[in-house]
C-alpha cells in the first residue's frame, strides 16, 4: 500500500527457499520462499497493517498523513534478507534526480522487523549504512545492542542479556546447580546461551553439557543431541532455542522413552501452542514476553473478505490452506473452488490463537511517533503536518531515539542501546482438567526494579508429573554444617566431596568452602558446626579424687593431733621424754600443718592460693625435716656424751636444738620470700595440654624458685637420712634412729619418684601427684616415728619405764 511516507516490513512467512539447479545457460531467477505458511508471522504482518490503518484514521497522530507499507518475506534466510534490504534501500521511484547523487524519494523511512536475529543482523548492516532505522519486534540477540555495529537498530523485545539473567536467576532460585544446555545454532541461540552461561557461572551453576544444532542440520546430529540429553545426569535442561529447533528436538526425544527432564525455556518457544502436544514436557517453566490486549485487533484479523484475500498472495495461501479450497481453478488441482461461504469466525485453528503481536504494534507506533515529531508542528489549537515534507530516514532515526509515549496503558521508549525496559512473565506448563497443557503465569522479572527485587515467583508451580515438589538437580548433595567442600579432580566446581572439618575447626553454613578455627578458649561441638567455651578443669572439691585426698589429709591431721594428745597425757613417761619431747611436739605440729597444706592444692586456683600452696608446703616440710634432723642429732650427741671427758651435750642442749630448727626453717622462709617477691606463682589457663579443654592451674612464676624450695627440702632430707643411718646401730631401746632411718627412706623415695611423675602428669593430675607426695611422705614420718611409741604407751605400758628403757632387766 502506497502512502505519503512508506514503512517497510520484513517477516518470516516461510522457512524454506525454492532452490533451482542452474546450468548457467539462463539468468538466475530471484530467490523465492516456499513451504508451509507460518501463522504467527502472518499475525505479525496483519498487526502491522492494523496499526497503520489505525494511525491513518487518527486525528491526533499524523493527522492528514497517510502511511504506506511494503512487506517482504525473508524466509529466515540471510541471502533473501540481504536481497530484501537492498530493495528497501533502493526505493521504487523510477525517476532519477540528476541534481542529487542518489534518489531517495521512494526509500522507506523505517523498517519493522525482522523476526529472527540472524536476518536482522544482515538487514541492519545494509540499511544502517543509509541511516534507515530498523525496529524489530522479535530479534532479541544481545549482540544487536552494540551501537557501534548497529547504530540504527531498535527493538520492542528485550535483549537476550536480560533474558539470560532472568533464566540464570530462575535456575538459582530453585537450587539447580547441575544443568544441561541446548541451543539453536544461530545468532539467537549462540549469543543467548553465551550470555546465560556467563550469568550462570556468576550464580555458581555448572553445566554438564552444552549442545547446539540448526534446523537444516542432518537428522544424525539432532539424534546425537537427544542421546546426550538421555545419558546425562542433570535433571534440568535449559533450552535457548527457536520454535523450529525445539520441535525437531522434542520429536526426536519422543521416539524413545526418556528419563523425565525439567525443561527451562526461553521466550523463543515456551509459549508456542504447537509444542504443548509433547506431554513429557509438562511442568516446563520459562520466561515469556508480556502480552496485552489490542482493542479491535481480533475483529480485524477475522474480518477477511475473499476480495481482500485475492489481492494478497500470502492471504490467498492462508485462505486456501485454512478452508481447503482454491480461489483460482488451476489445472491438476484436487481442491474445490472457494464459493464465498467460507467464514473466518467459524475457523478453529492456530490463526484464531493470538501470539505476541503487541511488540509489532509498539514498533509501528514508535515509528509513527518519530515521523510525527519530524513533520508535524503543534499550534495552540491544532497539529499541522506537512505531507510534502521531504523526510529523510536519518531524521526519523534521530526522533526515534527520543520517543516516549504510552499506548493502551503500556509505555514505549528506548534506552541508549535501542532496547526497551525488560519485563518478562514467568510461565509454567500445567495440565488442565481436560488433560491439555496450558500456559500459566507464575511470576515476573522486571529489570527496572532495584537490584535483588527484579525476580518474583507467586507460587502455584506444577513440576514433573504434576508433582508439587521442586525437582533436585545437583552434581553433589549439599555439604551440611560441620563439613567443607573439596572439589573432585577434573570436574566442575559443583562436583565435590564433603569432608568433615579438622579437629578444632567448624563450618556453620551449608556448602562451606572451608572450615574456620575456633577461638583459643572455644572448642567445636560433636557436629562441628558451632564453637562452645571449653570446659575449665581443675581439681575441685566435688570430684571423687579430691574427696579421697581431702579425707586422707584430714585423717593425717587428726592422727597427728591424737598422737600429740597421747604424748601430752604421758609427757612424764620415759618414752615421751626420751629424745627431747619438745621436738616431738614441734614435729607433730609441723606434720599437722603438712597434712592440712595439701588442702590448699584443691579447688580453683587463685592468685593467693597459688602463692600459699607452694610456700606453705615448702616451709612446713622444712620445719618437719628440721625437727627430725634435731632428734637425730640429739641421739648422736647423747651417745657421744657418755664417753669419759665428753662435754658435747653442753653445746647441743635444748636452746641449741631450737635454734637449729629456727635457723634451718628461716632459710626456707627466705627462699620463699625471694621467690614471691621476684616472680611469684600465679593462676593460668593451660590451653596446650588438652586441645578440647582448659586446665586451670598455678604457673610456677619462677621455676628456679620452685626447684630451690624442693632442693632445699631434699638436701635436708638426705642429710637427715645419712645421720640416721650412722645412728642406726646404737642401742634399740634408747634411741629412734632406726625409725628415723625408715621414715627418711620413705620420704626420699616418695620425692624422688615425685619429680618424673610431676613433670609427666597432665592437667589436674599434676596437682594430685603433688598432694599424694605430701600425704605419702607425711604418713611415712608419723607412722615410722610415732606409731611404735604410741603402741608402747597404750598397749605395752610395762615397757614404758626407765628400767626397761635402760635395758637393766
Amino acid at each position: 500500500m502506497d502512502g505519503d511516507f512508506v514503512i517497510g516490513g520484513v517477516f518470516t512467512f516461510h522457512y524454506n527457499i525454492y532452490t533451482v539447479i542452474y546450468q548457467y545457460t539462463t539468468k538466475p531467477e530471484s530467490l523465492k520462499c516456499t513451504g508451509s505458511l507460518i501463522i504467527p508471522q502472518l499475525h505479525f504482518s496483519r498487526t502491522m497493517i492494523f496499526a497503520l490503518e489505525e494511525i491513518n484514521n487518527s486525528t491526533e497522530l499524523l493527522p492528514g498523513i497517510k502511511l504506506g507499507y511494503h512487506i517482504y518475506d525473508s524466509c529466515a534466510s540471510v541471502p533473501v534478507a540481504v536481497h530484501v534490504a537492498f530493495q528497501l534501500s533502493n526505493g521504487h521511484d523510477p525517476l532519477f534526480y540528476k541534481d542529487d547523487n542518489c534518489s531517495q524519494s521512494g526509500v522507506v523511512t523505517a523498517v519493522v522487523g525482522e523476526s529472527g536475529s540472524t536476518p536482522s543482523i544482515s538487514i541492519s548492516r545494509i540499511i544502517g549504512s543509509f541511516l534507515i532505522p530498523q525496529v524489530s519486534h522479535s530479534a532479541s540477540c544481545a549482540c544487536l545492542s552494540d551501537k557501534k555495529q548497529f547504530p540504527t537498530f531498535f527493538r520492542t523485545i528485550p535483549s537476550d542479556q536480560f533474558q539470560a539473567d532472568a533464566l540464570a536467576k530462575l535456575v538459582k532460585h530453585f537450587g539447580w546447580t547441575w544443568i544441561g544446555a541446548v541451543r539453536s545454532d544461530s545468532d539467537y541461540g549462540n549469543y543467548g546461551m553465551a550470555s546465560f552461561l556467563a550469568a550462570a557461572q556468576r550464580e555458581g551453576i555448572c553445566v554438564e553439557y552444552s549442545e547446539s544444532f540448526y534446523w537444516t542440520d542432518p537428522q544424525s546430529k539432532i539424534q546425537r543431541v537427544a542421546d546426550v540429553i538421555r545419558r546425562s545426569t542433570a535433571k534440568v535442561v535449559v533450552a535457548f532455542m527457536d520454535t523450529t529447533e525445539m520441535r525437531l528436538l522434542l520429536e526426536e526425544l519422543a521416539r524413545e522413552p526418556i528419563p523425565l527432564r525439567q525443561w527451562i525455556g526461553s521466550e523463543g518457544w515456551i509459549t508456542d501452542p504447537e509444542l504443548m502436544d509433547f506431554a513429557f514436557c509438562a511442568g516446563a517453566i520459562g520466561v515469556a514476553l508480556e502480552q496485552f490486549l489490542i482493542p479491535g485487533l481480533t475483529y480485524f484479523l477475522l474480518d477477511l473478505s475473499p476480495t481482500e484475500v485475492a489481492a494478497s498472495s500470502v492471504l490467498t495461501e492462508f485462505w486456501e490452506d485454512a478452508f481447503n479450497c482454491t480461489l483460482t481453478k488451476e489445472a491438476g488441482s484436487h481442491k474445490r473452488l472457494c464459493n464465498g461461504t467460507e467464514n473466518m469466525k467459524m475457523l478453529k485453528n492456530s490463526y484464531t490463537e493470538l501470539t505476541i503481536t503487541n511488540l509489532v504494534y509498539k514498533a509501528v507506533y514508535a515509528i509513527a511517533h518519530a515521523i510525527h515529531n519530524a513533520v508535524c508542528q503543534k499550534t495552540n489549537v491544532t497539529t499541522q503536518c506537512d505531507k510534502h515534507f521531504r523526510l529523510e530516514s536519518k531524521q526519523v532515526l534521530s526522533e526515534l531515539k527520543k520517543v516516549n509515549f504510552s499506548r493502551n496503558g503500556y509505555p514505549v521508549s528506548f534506552d541508549v542501546n535501542g532496547d526497551p525496559v525488560a519485563f518478562y512473565e514467568l510461565v509454567n506448563w500445567q495440565k488442565s482438567e481436560s488433560g491439555d497443557i496450558e500456559v500459566v503465569s507464575v511470576g515476573y522479572y522486571d529489570a527496572s526494579l532495584p537490584k535483588g527485587q527484579e525476580f518474583r515467583i507467586n507460587g502455584g508451580i506444577n513440576w514433573l508429573e504434576d508433582d508439587t515438589h521442586v525437582p533436585v538437580s545437583v552434581c553433589s548433595k549439599s555439604c551440611s554444617p560441620g563439613t567443607r567442600k573439596v572439589l573432585q579432580k577434573g570436574k566442575p566446581i559443583c562436583c565435590y566431596d564433603c569432608i568433615p572439618c579438622p579437629e578444632g575447626e567448624i563450618s556453620n553454613t551449608t556448602d562451606s568452602p572451608n572450615c574456620v578455627q575456633c577461638p583459643r578458649e572455644f572448642w567445636p561441638n560433636v557436629e562441628r558446626d558451632a564453637c562452645f567455651p571449653k570446659p575449665v578443669e581443675f581439681l575441685s572439691f566435688d570430684e571423687v579424687l579430691s574427696v579421697i585426698l581431702a579425707a586422707l589429709s584430714v585423717t593425717g591431721a587428726c592422727l597427728a593431733i591424737i598422737t600429740g594428745v597421747i604424748f601430752f597425757c604421758h609427757r612424764t613417761t620415759p618414752v615421751v621424754r626420751a629424745n627431747n619431747s619438745e621436738l616431738s611436739f614441734l614435729l607433730l605440729f609441723s606434720l599437722t600443718l603438712c597434712f592440712l597444706c595439701s588442702l590448699t592444692f584443691i579447688g580453683a586456683p587463685s592468685e593467693w592460693s597459688c602463692m600459699l600452696r607452694h610456700t606453705a608446703f615448702g616451709i612446713t616440710f622444712v620445719l618437719c625435716i628440721s625437727c627430725v634432723l634435731g632428734k637425730t642429732l640429739v641421739v648422736l650427741m647423747a651417745f657421744k656424751a657418755t664417753l669419759p671427758g665428753s662435754n658435747v651435750m653442753k653445746w647441743f642442749g635444748p636452746p641449741q636444738q631450737r635454734m637449729t630448727v629456727v635457723f634451718l626453717t628461716f632459710i626456707q622462709v627466705l627462699i620463699c620470700t625471694v621467690w614471691l617477691v621476684l616472680s611469684p606463682p600465679f593462676p593460668v589457663k593451660n590451653l596446650t595440654t588438652y586441645k578440647e579443654k582448659i586446665i586451670l592451674e598455678c604457673a610456677l612464676g619462677s621455676a628456679v624458685g620452685f626447684w630451690a624450695v624442693l632442693g632445699y627440702i631434699g638436701l635436708l632430707a638426705v642429710f637427715c637420712f645419712v645421720l640416721a643411718v650412722l645412728a642406726r646401730k646404737l642401742p634399740d631401746n634408747f634411741n629412734e634412729a632406726k625409725l628415723i632411718t625408715f621414715s627418711m627412706l620413705i620420704f626420699c623415695a616418695v620425692w624422688i619418684t615425685f619429680i618424673p611423675a610431676y613433670v609427666s602428669s597432665p592437667g589436674k593430675f599434676t596437682v594430685a601427684v603433688e598432694i599424694f607426695a605430701i600425704l605419702a611422705s607425711s604418713f611415712g614420718l608419723i607412722l615410722c616415728v610415732f606409731a611404735p611409741k604410741c603402741f608402747i604407751i597404750i598397749f605395752q605400758p610395762e615397757k614404758n619405764s626407765k628400767r626397761h628403757l635402760m635395758n637393766k632387766n
